[in-house]
This record gives C-alpha cells, sequence and structure tokens, in this order.
C-alpha cells in the first residue's frame, strides 16, 4: 500500500477527517486556559494545549477503535472503520495511539512539574475511557471528566496550582458531555442493546430527553457560579444565555428521537462550547479595554 493510502486510513482511524471530537474537548480546555490566564493567556500555552488536545484526542479514537474491533464489525455504521475492516492491523493502532500520546507528553515538558504529573491521569482516561461501556451503566460521565481534564492542567500549566473553580469547570463539563453524547447515545440505541453496550440513553429510558435538558441546566448553572468565583460579567452571562438558546434548540431537535434529529443535536454542540467561550474571552477583553 503506498504511502498516500496508508496516511488516509491514519487520518481515518484517528477521526482528523471528522473535526467534531476536537472541537469538543477542546472548548472546555479553552475555557481553563482562558479562565486561568485572566483572559490573557500566553501564546506558548495556547498552543501547546491546541495542539495537545489534537494529539490527545487522535489517540483516543485509535484506543477506543482497538477497544470495539470486535464490535466495530457489527454495526453497519462502524463496519468499514480502518481496524473494524481489517485495513489497519490491531498492532498499528496500538503503536500509533502510543506514537501520538507520546508527542502529546513532549509538548508540555517546557511546563511546570505539576502539568507533568496531571498528564498522567489524563493519559489514564483517555485510554481507560472506551473500556467503561462493559461495565459502567453511565459511561458518557467518564468521558466528561477524560474530555475535561484540560481544565486542571491549564490552570496547572499558568497557575502551578489547581484552584476550586478549575474543579467546577471539570464537573460543568461532566455534565455537558453527559447531554451531548446522550443524544449521540440515542443514535445507537438499538446497537447497543443488541451488543450489551452501556449508554446514558439506555439509562435513563424513556426519561432520556428530560435527562439531557437536566444535564444542560446544571451545565449552564455551574458555568453561571464559576463566573461568579472569578468575576466574570454581564458579557460572559449574554454567552452563558447564547448557549441556553442552544440548548432549546438542541430539544426541538431530540424531543420526537428521531436519529437523524438527534445527530444533528449532537454535532450542534460545538456552538454551546463556542458560545461559552466567546462569553468568557470577550468579557476578560472587554474589562482589559
Amino acid at each position: 500500500m503506498i504511502l498516500a493510502e496508508r496516511l488516509s486510513l491514519y487520518i481515518r482511524l484517528t477521526r482528523l477527517n471528522r473535526p467534531i471530537g476536537i472541537l469538543l474537548l477542546l472548548w472546555p480546555t479553552l475555557w481553563g486556559v482562558w479562565v486561568a490566564g485572566e483572559g490573557r493567556p500566553a501564546w506558548h500555552i495556547i498552543i501547546i494545549f491546541t495542539l495537545g488536545t489534537v494529539l490527545m484526542r487522535s489517540a483516543g479514537c485509535a484506543v477506543n477503535d482497538y477497544a470495539d474491533r470486535h464490535i466495530d464489525k457489527h454495526v453497519r455504521r462502524t463496519r468499514e472503520r480502518p481496524l473494524a475492516s481489517g485495513k489497519v492491523s490491531e498492532r498499528e493502532t496500538l503503536w500509533l495511539a502510543v506514537g501520538l500520546a507520546f508527542a502529546a507528553f513532549l509538548l508540555i515538558l517546557p511546563l511546570n512539574p505539576l502539568t507533568w504529573l496531571l498528564s498522567f491521569p489524563a493519559v489514564f482516561l483517555a485510554a481507560s475511557y472506551p473500556f467503561t461501556k462493559r461495565f459502567f451503566v453511565i459511561p458518557q460521565a467518564y468521558l466528561g471528566i477524560a474530555f475535561g481534564f484540560g481544565i486542571p492542567m491549564a490552570f496547572a500549566a499558568q497557575l502551578g496550582d489547581v484552584p476550586p473553580v478549575a474543579w467546577l469547570l471539570l464537573l460543568a463539563n461532566v455534565f455537558w458531555a453527559i447531554a451531548y453524547d446522550t443524544e449521540y447515545a440515542m443514535v445507537d440505541r438499538d446497537d447497543d442493546i443488541h451488543l450489551g453496550i452501556h449508554s446514558s440513553a439506555l439509562f435513563f429510558g424513556k426519561y432520556d430527553v428530560v435527562a439531557v435538558m437536566g444535564c444542560y441546566a446544571i451545565t449552564l448553572a455551574l458555568l453561571a457560579v464559576a463566573g461568579q468565583m472569578v468575576g466574570l460579567g454581564r458579557v460572559y452571562y449574554t454567552g452563558l444565555s447564547v448557549g441556553a438558546g442552544i440548548v432549546l434548540y438542541h430539544y426541538a431537535l431530540i424531543k420526537n428521537r428521531n436519529r437523524d434529529e438527534c445527530f444533528k443535536a449532537f454535532l450542534h454542540n460545538n456552538w454551546f462550547g463556542a458560545a461559552v467561550f466567546a462569553g468568557i474571552a470577550l468579557d476578560y477583553w472587554m474589562n482589559s479595554r
């Protein structure tokens, strides 16, 4: 196989052709970067955490496909993935994941020891999440911790400490992840039942829509408290109001549990994360003028 074809397979394996996962991981990381930097984070911090997000999400996708290699081949949506279809070997997949994680670790070497220390649970969370679907009834909560661990790392990198607001932002991200990944799980509900995989959509059952809306409400409430803790003002809360409007739009999409509409709502979460980030960044910018 020529190099271009092999690279194409690796891009599909790491989902670089589907950037929604990168964005859902990047937005909360940038929340942490901007709050910890009081709206003026150094450029090298922004670059390190942005590239680290891409690398770790890519590594996580490779591990996910390895964990699900015997399942994906039985699901119509996933059976053509490079590993499930046999176009990429298990050994290749693992080595790619290790290489990407190592590259992410090299990025943080210029930072302080606390950031290095926090990178170990971050890698553990990313590597272990795909396996939680076998035994944890709401694996989306674990995903929220994994996807939000860049927040305490961002505070550690800039402050040498992880204050309470960092953990509050992480908790907000957990509830956001439960909300958006339940929307995603509503798409795969029938396959998950058939394969015996746990998901929040199955756990919540007929109350899935109520649960999604409740998790969004908790997310917004926690973000509002976090804003109070660090002194953010009306521009930030305008961003949260925009986020609340996006949540209402998601309700309109998922209330009938149509698979295509649920998937559309999942993808649309990029705009929720962006609205929160815009509120943070603009509020700091306005107050610094």
